[in-house]
């Protein structure tokens, strides 16, 4: 075993050597400079298992974004051709995390041609839940990370499209205006995509010793915290809106509070302390157990309120049905045409 992955380790590094051989050669044919989007893709996505695009790459990527549009489409459609031609976990992989980075620290620009590729957009942006890479263990375990951590970025592009700014990009305690301007609706389905996040999160493989897999996981719990505190907001926005809510609006989030608390366990791995000392501590999970309890009283008399009313419409239909004579059933009998006449009156 360790035979063959040795030799498909030097099969990797001799493939990474002819890819950015040719992307150079052709570089200098179309009078490009060295750093072409190709070749600058292609140096931060080996087939190297262990190593991380590191950050002179990742900066010379972030550098196609403070051009003209055109560049940072290309380096868009470079780094999603590599991605999606690719069936090495390793370059799949680390292809991710540029994507992550393009959304956490790329320009506007470069985020905005990211986030309309393609043009149809959808929930299976990335396209990578049947992605396999079966050439060993390691590319097994690899392989659930590529599928988990393309789902994971969905979500936060999915996220990022509701909110109408890329997560991470965001501090909370400056988009209180804009959250108080918010529809109760629009409020929720807010709530609902920031939970959903969190959810994704909660479904990640089982962290190992790999140092890509390593990188990823920091950059997700950057995400998680980030996360946290755009729910922190808008779940104290809700509570201060209990009492404008409606029966349903109530119901409705007291369903997405629940699905925050099945994260618990995941929540407790992000602390919010060093993040919210200059927007004010409060712990969030007790924030939902006590909007929880006050939409409860509030429901149960609203149920309440609601069967007595309906009970009342019944009565008043009950009632309506008999004294009014023009709906009593008519019946050629004497006998019960008196009968109907004594009810009446």
């Amino acid at each position: 075993m360790g035979r063959k992955s040795n030799i498909q380790h030097l099969l990797g590094f001799l493939k990474d050597k002819a890819s950015v051989s040719k992307a150079s050669l052709l570089s200098k044919t179309n009078s490009l400079s060295t750093s072409s989007p190709d070749l600058a893709v292609l140096r931060a996505t080996t087939h190297e298992p262990s190593t991380p695009p590191n950050e002179t790459h990742l900066t010379t990527l972030l550098s196609f974004g403070h051009s003209s549009r055109i560049t940072a489409s290309s380096l868009v459609k470079s780094l999603m051709d590599r991605l999606h031609k690719t069936h090495n976990s390793s370059v799949a992989l680390k292809c991710l995390i540029i994507v992550h980075t393009i959304i956490t620290r790329g320009t506007f620009i470069l985020q905005d041609q990211l986030s309309i590729y393609p043009s149809s957009g959808g929930r299976n942006y990335l396209n990578l839940s049947n992605f396999r890479d079966n050439s060993g263990p390691e590319s097994w375990y690899l392989s659930s990370w590529v599928r988990w951590y393309a789902r994971f970025l969905e979500q936060l592009l999915f996220t990022s499209r509701i909110l109408g700014f890329f997560l991470s990009n965001s501090a909370p305690f400056c988009l209180q205006e804009k959250v108080s301007s918010l529809t109760n609706k629009d409020l929720l389905k807010e709530v609902e995509a920031l939970v959903g996040c969190v959810e994704e999160i909660g479904r990640a493989p089982q962290v190992g010793e790999n140092r890509v897999v390593g990188e990823v996981v920091r950059l997700v719990a950057e995400d998680g915290v980030a996360t946290q505190m755009e729910i922190l907001v808008r779940v104290k926005e809700m509570r201060e809106r209990l009492g404008c809510l409606s029966f349903g609006e109530s119901i409705e989030l007291v369903c997405v509070l629940r699905r925050l608390e099945s994260c618990k366990e995941r929540l407790l791995l992000f602390s919010l302390d060093e993040k919210t000392k200059e927007g004010g501590k409060e712990d969030l999970l007790g924030l939902v157990m006590e909007i929880k309890e006050r939409v409860g009283i509030v429901t149960k008399e609203d149920g309440r309120r609601v069967a007595r009313s309906r009970r009342e419409s019944e009565s008043d239909r009950l009632g309506d049905r008999v004294v009014r004579s023009d709906n009593s059933v008519r019946f050629s009998s004497g006998r019960f045409g008196g009968a109907v006449m004594s009810l009446v009156s």
